[in-house]
This record gives C-alpha cells, structure tokens and sequence, in this order.
C-alpha cells in the first residue's frame, strides 16, 4: 500500500505534507490529492516532492493551480 500523508500547510504553488518518518516520500515522487469540483465531479492535482524538511515532512509543488487545497486532507505517495 502507499504511504499516506496529509497536508499541513499551502503557500500558493508549495505544499507541505506531513508523512509517517519511516515512510517518507523519495524526492521527485509524485504525490496525489483528489478535490471535489463544485458539480461533483473528482479532480486529480499531482504535486511533486522537492525537498525533505523533517521527522516525515516534505515540500512539494503542485503541477497545476492548488486552488482548493486545504490542511488535513489526504495525499497519496504514488
């Protein structure tokens, strides 16, 4: 299964996700979060780990617009 993190903060395009120390994500992985659209329908936004911080917490940015994002919702290492 792939380690699950959630997100702890977001500054524009940068996102930080707090993972599981033993289960951090290599730099340059992708990670997965699903949104919600307005009408329902699911949205893929792919960010990409750029840098290891601490104890499980990594930096990412995000591939397209991050609107949308908040803390505490799921992100999937793939």
């Amino acid at each position: 299964m792939n380690p699950i993190g959630h997100i702890v903060q977001v500054i524009g395009a940068v996102v930080d996700v707090q993972f599981e120390p033993q289960r951090i994500p290599a730099i340059y992985n992708a990670l997965e979060v699903s949104l919600k659209g307005d009408d329902g329908s699911t949205k893929h936004l792919v960010l990409e780990v750029q840098q290891h911080l601490y104890e499980g917490l990594v930096r990412a940015v995000a591939m397209s617009s991050s609107d949308g994002l908040k803390r505490g919702m799921e992100v999937t290492d793939t």
